[in-house]
């Protein structure tokens, strides 16, 4: 007869089988006989403040490294504390396993303490949820739940564990192989499919590469990169895209969209040809749809066919993993030694045109701090490999368009859900993922406030995090849309009443310091990245700075407004102040 041990030993030792190395959590009485076989189990556990930390932590450490990140919370309030990260995980395709407790088996269903519907309430914030009924189903259900949540389109999913489970004793059988290691993806193109892509791209005359977050997920950026090279087709990145093709390469137009550049944004509006890959056509990027990309023909790959004609309809689906249909597709496009039409070279220059027309610019001669300045400033002192984490609002959309991403996997962000607080915790799953290398949290003064507490996080795993607040005492993207959309009508936008964060840091024992002077920007950036400790800076920037381009809710990309718009002074008016 082989040897017993309690559930939670077996799912100790079922996560350690899948190759993880650390999990985010919190503990509470339900998965108390877990955290008493972590005692002595060898796995690294990180102690957040917030159980929704906990999950952002773990989605960040799997943007990072494209592992699962696995995250814990006991049951009841524990449970429902994840369901927010959860779903911003499902948006993204972020594969995350989450462990919750649960009340003991026998008390389902009564109304117990901290009794929750865990599997009803995260249902459709999941790609799956298990309730374990006994000790000896652990490992099957972990491998089940790994392989889930990397296999085809990746997502999070969840694994309740009652606390009866938890301490009952199980002869375990654990699988011979890894899940996580053999994610599982469905094909449905054929060889014919790959030879109508290559004719309908040797055709075209002004071609787009429509990038998003699914070649980040398969690791498809070289593959992404020789076809732009090799057909000189210019690529443009969806948000959750950043990364997947360098942002300083000749072929690169940036990000597309409600906040894309004008000379991107144009270029969609008058392709002949669209191909998209690994990207959803969502009402950020497409604006009005009738308006998006109207006169071009459209390929998608993408590993989830309910992701074609779901918004745009299509001319040719290749559903797939994007890196193996993208090297298939290479070889299809060498074979036929295909040479770029004379054309191709006109439209690059009629991009360039259009870039000379309208640049992602701001005015570098103020006298108060701008934001983009702040942005552009980290980019240059940060290493290349850095890894940056964001909020949402203001601040993340200026990133997005004035830092260089070089690499695929150094960008965090919350692209779907636009989760406010998730920059920081984020950003410390990152780092746990790799501690040697920088990792740096820009947030905005609204959303830190949703995860400050985890000051204490940092500081107890000496986790060295370098926090951004581009801090403009306000909810800043509410007060844009309020100000632009609904005639400055100003309502509950205001953080005038913000802690002040240099001293908060320095509670918890951080390093901080306050920039206000545009001259000081610079030097105090290379001195915030200077070592290896977790440090924290609070810009403040001018708050009356908006982000443009904006595309008008409604509007199609064609009619995105560029900059704010110039007063109107009357002639009238010009002859008083010459008089003057």
């Amino acid at each position: 007869m082989g040897k017993f041990f309690t559930g939670s030993e077996i799912l100790l030792e079922s996560l350690k089988r899948q190759g993880v190395d650390v999990f985010f959590g919190l503990p509470g009485g339900a998965v108390l006989p877990l955290y008493d076989a972590l005692y002595s189990a060898g796995i690294r556990h990180m102690l957040v403040r917030h159980e929704q930390a906990a999950a952002f932590a773990a989605d960040g450490y799997a943007r990072a490294t494209g592992k699962p990140g696995v995250c814990l919370g006991t049951s009841g309030p524990g449970a429902t504390n994840l369901i927010t990260a959860l779903t911003s995980a499902m948006m993204d395709s972020i594969p995350v396993v989450a462990l919750t407790g649960q009340v003991p088996a026998a008390l389902i269903g009564k109304d117990a303490f901290q009794e929750a519907d865990t599997i009803g309430i995260s249902l459709p914030s999941t790609k799956q949820s298990f309730l374990v009924r006994s000790a000896a189903d652990i490992p099957a259900i972990v491998d089940r739940a790994f392989r889930s949540a990397v296999s085809g389109r990746p997502g999070p999913v969840l694994i309740d564990l009652p606390k009866s489970v938890l301490m009952e004793k199980a002869e375990p059988c654990y699988p011979f192989s890894i899940a996580a290691e053999r994610p599982e993806r469905q094909r449905e193109w054929v060889d014919a499919d790959l030879e109508r892509a290559a004719n309908m791209i040797v055709a075209s005359r002004r071609a787009v590469l429509y990038v998003g977050g699914g070649v980040v997920s398969s690791n498809a950026s070289a593959e992404v990169r020789e076809i732009a090279e090799l057909t000189h087709i210019p690529v443009t990145t969806t948000l959750m895209g950043l990364g997947a093709f360098p942002s300083r390469h000749p072929l690169s137009l940036g990000m597309l969209g409600m906040h894309g550049s004008y000379a991107t944004n144009m270029a969609i509006c008058n392709c002949d040809l669209l191909v998209a890959i690994g990207a959803r056509f969502d009402d950020r990027v497409t604006g009005r749809l009738n308006g998006f990309a109207p006169s071009a023909k459209k390929i998608h790959f993408d590993v989830d066919p309910s992701e074609v004609n779901k918004n745009v309809p299509m001319d040719l689906a290749l559903v797939g993993d994007a890196r193996e249909a993208l090297r298939a597709l290479i070889d299809v496009l060498k074979r036929r030694r295909a040479v770029p039409a004379p054309e191709r070279q006109q439209w690059l220059q009629r991009i360039e045109s259009w870039r000379g027309e309208h640049p992602l610019t701001y005015d570098q001669y103020a006298s108060t701090v701008k934001p983009q300045q702040v942005i552009e400033s980290i980019g240059q002192h940060a290493d290349e490999d850095a890894i940056v984490a964001v909020d949402v609002g203001q601040h993340q959309m200026w990133t997005a368009q004035f830092y260089n991403f070089l690499r695929p996997r150094t960008w965090l962000c919350s692209s779907g859900l636009g989760s406010m607080g998730y920059g920081f915790p984020a950003a410390m799953g990152a780092q746990m993922a790799f501690p040697e290398r920088q990792v740096i949290a820009i947030v905005g003064d609204g959303g830190f406030q949703m995860s400050l507490n985890d000051l204490a996080t940092a500081v107890q795993y000496h986790v060295p995090v370098k926090i951004a607040i581009i801090n403009n005492r306000a909810l800043g993207m509410v007060r844009q849309w309020q100000e632009i959309f609904f005639e400055k009508r100003y309502c509950d936008i205001e953080l005038d009443f913000a802690p002040n964060f240099v001293k908060l840091a320095e509670a918890y024992g951080i390093r901080a310091a306050r920039v206000e002077h545009r001259a000081d920007v610079g030097d105090a950036i290379a001195d915030f990245l200077s070592d290896r400790e977790p440090r924290l800076i609070d810009f403040w920037v001018d708050p009356t700075e908006n982000v443009y381009p904006i595309v008008p809710p409604g509007a199609s990309l064609a009619e995105m407004v560029v900059g704010p718009p110039r007063v109107q002074v009357e002639e009238e008016a010009l002859d008083d102040l010459w008089a003057v």
